[in-house]
């Protein structure tokens, strides 16, 4: 068990990332579902609801933050220029492993790298065409 541990330690990190985002979600669906609650109770009594609960069935279920209205709602290029930037170093760094053979793993450095690089190539396309506009406030 501490040998299989040893060896695949690094998927607590993917596992607990799916884990909480999974969790996130479920805590948004109750967030919709009371609110839908909510409104019933205000359709059965013929009153109207006040315009903040009707707001929050405007957010995403699947928005992260509190900050879901300053965004551009998902249109391409929503941080594209943070994405070109953080794929080419990331690439770069992966480069530069296998460049200098660390670990004895070249060939699996350079792989990763390749496939950074194309990443931040898609991002930087995706940044050029939404014109590299940053997000409406």
């Amino acid at each position: 068990m501490e040998d299989l541990f040893r060896s695949y330690w690094w998927l607590l990190f993917p596992l607990a990332w799916f884990v909480f985002g999974g969790f996130s979600s479920f805590l948004n669906y109750r967030r919709q579902k009371d609110t839908l609650k909510l409104i019933q109770t205000y359709a059965e009594r013929g009153q109207e609801p006040p315009a903040a609960l009707l707001k929050v069935l405007e957010r995403p279920i699947d928005a992260d933050d509190d900050s879901w209205h300053s965004r551009r709602d998902g249109r391409p290029g929503d941080g594209s220029w943070f994405s070109v930037v953080l794929f080419g170093v990331m690439s770069a760094g992966f480069a530069y492993a296998s460049w200098a053979d660390i670990y004895g793993a070249q060939e699996a450095f350079l792989i990763v790298s390749f496939v950074l690089g194309a990443l931040c190539l898609a991002s930087l396309v995706s940044a050029l065409r939404s014109g590299g506009r940053g997000p409406r406030a």
